[in-house]
């Protein structure tokens, strides 16, 4: 049975200017300055200023939170262009710490390919195996190796560029880029990279045992299961320290020596915030000196009020003049609003986030971080959740004591003996320092850690540790043994 009905629903919806704004909160300083040269260039009706008054607001000291500064509804009503489950999380394992000012720059002349291309053109190959060897190359990762075998290699070759090279022949070429720099370059895994780079070295009696056990007793060696490879070669503990002591001094990732790609031949770090510790007090500042001050041209203005307030008979040509410069002016409006307010969400989120961490910011302790999510931050500042997550991401602040991503300061929290909320970063530190600590000749299980920070006041679960652990990339006991 079909049947009309009426009902009744009340939706929320953004606007296409609510919806700029929520991605321009995503953008950092660098992204901002680019979308707005982008929109002088695209739209005449928006000018830069050229006389700009001086800041009042730039350097000043941090005073408590004024939470009555929160903003409008229509400035915080995002939450339904972003839901929580599509925030991110912040338990991150980096410490992006730095001393130098302003920018971090990495960079180099040419890239890892390009360095690997310009020893290979040395061995004056065909033009053929060169193209093979430069296809290679460019599916060596960052790492530098190249985890394809041949075959696959063969068949991309034949689809993608119809060259028929047979698998022998891609074997050959690959062992030439075994024999480029650094060494160790090209190989399949582990096991070849570290024998590729000891077949290069002088021969020793070391490196010959060095070699035997990397090629024998690979899987006990990556698992540390040194009685097993002193038991099948009947070797002293000695000269099983000896050999450690030459595989050690190998680079397991010959390709990390570049820190960029073919992609990404510079990458930059350029804080969004500053805040400054001078003689005990915090000063802060929204570091986009270089953003240029904007205004609706005046030029288009009075064209505007030309047309407003001419007489005569209007055509469609002069409707059409009128359309287009309103339509310009209103979208220049927009956009200097818009950047208005993502300045002032900018400020208000971060002077939040200064006011709870407010010891961190004063000491650079780690240990004074205090238990913060996304919610904590949001219920001070009066922005809606998903605003406070957008405006945290991909944004960075410099300090006295390094350059720190937002989500840095993000942590859950738990309860020690005493009742206190800690953060839950302030127990990974102090684990870390017990596993740093530890007889690596006897390192320590995850119940013993359970028991070394029970001692510290915090009991924690096993399963916790283990997490935890695994959070801060720290391998199981076994693998953490020393001989």
């Amino acid at each position: 049975m079909i049947k009309q009905q009426l009902t009744h629903k009340q939706q929320q919806k953004l606007s296409p200017a609510q919806i700029q704004q929520v991605k321009m909160l995503e953008l950092n300083s660098l992204e901002i300055e680019n979308r707005i040269n982008q929109e002088l260039e695209e739209n005449p009706a928006l000018d830069e200023v050229t006389d700009i008054p001086s800041d009042s607001e730039s350097d000043s000291p941090v005073n408590e939170y004024d939470n009555q500064e929160a903003g409008t509804d229509e400035d915080i009503s995002l939450g339904d262009y972003l839901t929580e489950d599509d925030i991110p999380g912040y338990k991150l394992h980096q410490d992006y710490t730095s001393k130098s000012p302003r920018d971090l720059f990495y960079s180099e002349s040419e890239s890892f390919q390009e360095y690997l291309l310009e020893q290979l053109r040395l061995k004056n190959l065909s033009e053929e195996k060169f193209r093979v060897g430069e296809y290679i190359i460019g599916n060596i990762d960052d790492d530098g190796y190249m985890r394809r075998d041949p075959e696959a290699l063969s068949d991309d070759l034949a689809f993608q560029y119809g060259l028929n090279v047979p698998v022998p022949e891609i074997k050959h070429v690959l062992k030439l880029i075994h024999e480029l720099d650094p060494p160790g370059i090209g190989a399949a895994g582990l096991q070849e990279c570290l024998l590729l780079q000891l077949q290069r070295k002088e021969k020793t009696p070391v490196r010959e045992l060095a070699i035997h056990i990397l090629e024998e007793y690979f899987d006990a060696f990556s698992k540390k299961q040194y009685d097993k490879i002193n038991k099948g070669l009947n070797i002293s503990e000695e000269d099983l320290k000896n050999v450690m002591k030459e595989i050690i001094l190998l680079n397991p990732k010959p390709g990390s020596a570049w820190e960029s790609s073919m992609d990404t031949k510079m990458s930059q770090i350029t804080p969004d915030f500053v805040v400054e510790t001078i003689n005990g007090e915090l000063f802060f500042m929204l570091q986009e000196e270089s953003t240029p001050e904007l205004q609706v041209s005046r030029e288009y203005s009075e064209m505007l009020r030309a047309y407003s307030h001419s007489q005569g008979k209007e055509n469609a040509d002069r409707k059409e003049a009128v359309f287009f410069v309103k339509q310009k002016i209103d979208s220049a409006k927009w956009f200097i609003d818009a950047i208005k307010q993502r300045k002032t969400t900018l400020r208000k989120t971060m002077l939040a986030i200064i006011d709870i961490q407010r010891d961190f910011f004063l000491t650079g302790e780690e240990s004074s971080l205090k238990p913060m999510i996304l919610k904590d931050v949001s219920e001070l500042c009066g922005y809606d959740i998903s605003t406070v997550s957008r405006v945290s991401n991909s944004k960075y602040v410099q300090t006295n004591w390094g350059v720190y991503p937002l989500k840095f300061f993000f942590s859950e929290s738990m309860t020690n003996d005493e009742g206190e909320e800690v953060s839950t970063r302030e127990i990974k530190s102090l684990l870390k320092s017990c596993i740093d600590t530890e007889d690596k000749t006897k390192p320590m299980t995850d119940d013993a850690l359970v028991g070394e920070l029970k001692k510290k006041g915090y009991d924690i679960a096993r399963r916790t540790i283990a997490k935890y652990r695994e959070q801060l990339n720290i391998p199981i006991a076994r693998l953490r043994k020393e001989i």
